[in-house]
């Protein structure tokens, strides 16, 4: 996800900076060939001397039959030049100045793809392709510093019709709200936590938008300045530091076989099992897997179970809360409250 973090410097301190692996994005995106072909695709996220996202696309531009591939970058990204190093010394420093004065790093720009062909003369568009035509097509500096909320940008959306990338977490909830305002289909990568924001689950409820095929554990490359940890972190051979998240997902608005597969149920509902809630008529099913075949009323599920939503097979009804408003909760054999964590109400369609 290089560059568009916030514009302040309080953005750093979140850690936007996860740069996803190649073999991830190829992984997800052949759910999804269908929708590409005369499309023009938006990478707004995405330094394309460094993103996989543009190597993705560029290397699979004439197979996906794409129209135009565009990708922006932030003038500030920390890993500039390290993936596909192709920028002279010189080019660098005419990129120093030019979102404005105070800025004496990178310079933010924008490259446009229309056709990649065979220049090496091998018989085949490859990765040796697409680094003979980034060094033989420089790139457009923009007036500003390539912040995706931009009005340059914001014209460069309107020309989009499909856009992929991996937007900063921080500023996920702006992100979605502006492709939804566009009208443009995506596909992004976001933490699976964004399904409970308030911005955010509405969309899925009304189907406006799904979740895509892959979710689950995702390693990224990330920034030197990135402090250690203790667990899912680690520094390979290269010295390029490395973070693990266990709660990653597709967010989509393009459709998808796996989207329509009916989960397949075996448990039978028994009152002793999946007690009801005392604030809402539903009962609470702790796992996905145990969702009772034979159950008509309303059921509260983890969020997980939006990785196997299918909407023929389920509605969803409401997120999170009881007739009172509060959060959702039941009691045990013991008399015990328990309020589980973030419950989505659902139910089956005969």
């Amino acid at each position: 996800m290089p560059g568009n973090r916030s514009l302040h410097a309080a953005s750093i301190a979140r850690e936007d900076e996860f740069y996803t692996q190649l073999n991830d994005i190829s992984n997800e995106l052949q759910y999804y060939t269908q929708h590409f072909e005369g499309k023009t695709v938006l990478c707004n996220c995405d330094d394309p001397y460094e993103s996989n996202f543009f190597k993705y696309f560029a290397l699979n531009f004439n197979s996906l039959k794409l129209k135009k591939l565009i990708c922006t970058c932030w003038y500030d990204s920390p890993i500039f030049n390290k993936e596909l190093p192709l920028f002279k010394e010189e080019t660098i420093q005419d990129c120093a100045m030019a979102a404005e004065p105070s800025i004496n790093k990178k310079g933010a720009y924008k490259i446009e793809l229309t056709e990649i062909q065979d220049l090496n003369g091998d018989g085949a568009t490859d990765l040796e392709d697409v680094k003979l035509f980034l060094e033989t097509h420089k790139p457009e500096l923009l007036d500003g510093t390539g912040d995706f909320r931009s009005e340059e940008c914001k014209e460069l959306l309107e020309d989009a019709d499909i856009v992929v990338t991996n937007p900063p977490f921080s500023l996920f909830r702006e992100y979605v709200a502006q492709l939804v305002e566009y009208g443009k289909k995506f596909l992004i990568i976001g933490n699976q936590n964004a399904i409970t924001y308030k911005e955010i689950f509405p969309l899925i409820m009304s189907n406006k938008i799904w979740l895509g095929t892959k979710a689950g554990d995702m390693s990224f490359k990330v920034p030197d300045y990135y402090e250690p940890r203790n667990t899912r972190f680690w520094i390979d051979d290269d010295n390029q530091k490395w973070r693990s998240l266990g709660n990653i997902c597709w967010f989509t608005n393009l459709d998808h076989k796996k989207r329509h597969k009916p989960l397949t149920l075996y448990k039978k509902y028994t009152p002793e099992e999946f007690p009801k809630y005392d604030n809402y008529d539903a009962i609470e099913v702790s796992k996905v897997t145990d969702i009772p075949m034979n159950y008509d009323g309303v059921m509260g599920v983890p969020i997980t179970f939006l990785d196997k939503y299918c909407p023929e097979q389920f509605e969803i009804v409401k997120f999170r809360k009881g007739n009172d408003d509060k959060d959702l909760v039941y009691s045990n054999s013991s008399g015990k409250q328990i309020s589980p964590y973030f419950r989505i109400l659902i139910r089956a369609k005969k």
